[in-house]
């Protein structure tokens, strides 16, 4: 006879759900069931503090541009559109990361997000 599949998500599906938002890391976090899997409460620390420094780099340059005038509006088009890809990029190495099973820490949030991972 078979052995039964476990149901539900892998930890490699789950992680790289993290990444999606901060909603569902929460609240990966927060039941029980998927907290006390480190992978799990790895790619979740990392997404929440990736989340936040995207949002923080966000306003600061929301705040800046309007004194940063003088460079033209092609010029800060196009420094707008950079940053927002290497964010993309990054998020997309976090989640193929995840799905693929591998941690990829992320500078200076990855070494917090792994410590996070195992207390």
């Amino acid at each position: 006879m078979a052995n039964p599949q476990k149901s539900g998500l892998s930890d490699n599906t789950i992680g790289a759900i993290a990444y999606l938002s901060p909603g569902p890391a929460f609240f990966f976090l927060a039941i029980r069931r998927y907290n006390k899997r480190p992978y799990v409460r790895f790619h979740a620390w990392q997404s929440i503090v990736f989340d936040a420094f995207v949002f923080l780099f966000a306003l600061a340059l929301k705040l800046l541009f309007p004194f940063a005038k003088f460079l033209g509006p092609r010029v800060l088009l196009g420094l707008g559109c950079l940053a927002c890809l290497v964010v993309f990029l990054l998020w997309l190495w976090c989640v193929v990361g995840a799905l693929n099973g591998k941690r990829c820490k992320l500078p200076i949030i990855g070494d917090w997000a792994d410590e996070q991972a195992y207390r």
